[in-house]
């Protein structure tokens, strides 16, 4: 039976068209919800490429930055007199621990200060070390200096000289290989720079690929890491951690701060 539209007087609607005006709201209501899902998903794409970006950053940072580092020769010197798996371990432990309390204060500090001030302040570290970097291996070739090991390799030697040489257990050396890196990495310019990032970036991103890199550079250390710091040049770590640091800055300038 013909319904009786109630907003035109005497116009008498087909079932057909009352069951269009029941449904249309249905239909308006998914295609709402098909958008929104289109949009997070959109969201969620970004975030990700945020997340892959600050990690990608961190890894080789770190990567540049602890090669031929105080903290990697105290790694490779004493996997030669104790047990690899604690060296590894302590080392490890630490500098994951660093790298987490790092990127804590990195993300503490836009909550405190307005992120344009933190993102720019990053630039400037990162336009600071990376300068201070190239104007280092400046001075190593002009002096004809860095083409060695670094000079932290005799240092770090020296140093280990004057603990006991008698064979630990293995939370004994776990505990001194922990206890070494993280003095050692407190106030390093890795730790400066991964605030600096984790203010500046994605700071989940931040910590896994600082964690991620800073074992690839212990387990490298542990394995045959003395071998490798007298065959790697101090001038061209240096002159690579450098150009990295500038190359960050020059990101984030152009990026901007959103």
């Amino acid at each position: 039976k013909p319904l009786k539209d109630p907003g035109l007087p005497g116009f008498r609607a087909s079932p057909e068209v009352a069951m269009l005006r029941v449904l249309a709201p249905l239909v308006a209501a998914l295609a709402a919800a098909g958008n929104a899902t289109e949009l997070d998903s959109t969201s969620d794409i970004a975030e990700m490429g945020t997340l892959r970006e600050a990690f990608s950053n961190s890894f080789l940072m770190i990567l540049v930055t602890e090669l031929g580092d105080k903290t990697f020769f105290i790694a490779a010197l004493l996997a030669m007199r104790h047990d690899r798996l604690s060296v590894f371990f302590g080392a490890a432990g630490a500098l994951a621990a660093m790298t987490a309390l790092s990127a804590s204060i990195g993300l503490v500090l836009p909550k405190v200060m307005p992120r344009q001030y933190t993102h720019w302040a990053a630039v400037g570290l990162f336009v600071y070390f990376g300068a201070k970097l190239l104007l280092e291996a400046l001075q190593m070739l002009r002096s004809g200096s860095g083409s060695g090991p670094s000079e932290e390799l005799e240092e770090v030697e020296q140093s280990l000289k004057e603990e006991s040489s008698k064979q630990k257990k293995f939370w004994s050396v776990a505990a001194q290989a922990l206890t070494l890196t993280f003095l050692a990495e407190w106030g390093d310019r890795s730790q400066i720079s991964t605030i600096a990032l984790a203010a500046a970036k994605d700071p989940l991103g931040v910590t896994l690929g600082g964690i991620i890199g800073h074992s690839c550079c212990t387990t490298l250390a542990v394995m045959g890491g003395r071998v490798l710091a007298e065959h790697i040049s101090e001038r061209m770590v240096v002159t690579a951690g450098g150009v990295l640091f500038l190359c960050f800055a020059l990101h984030g300038a152009i990026m901007g701060s959103d």
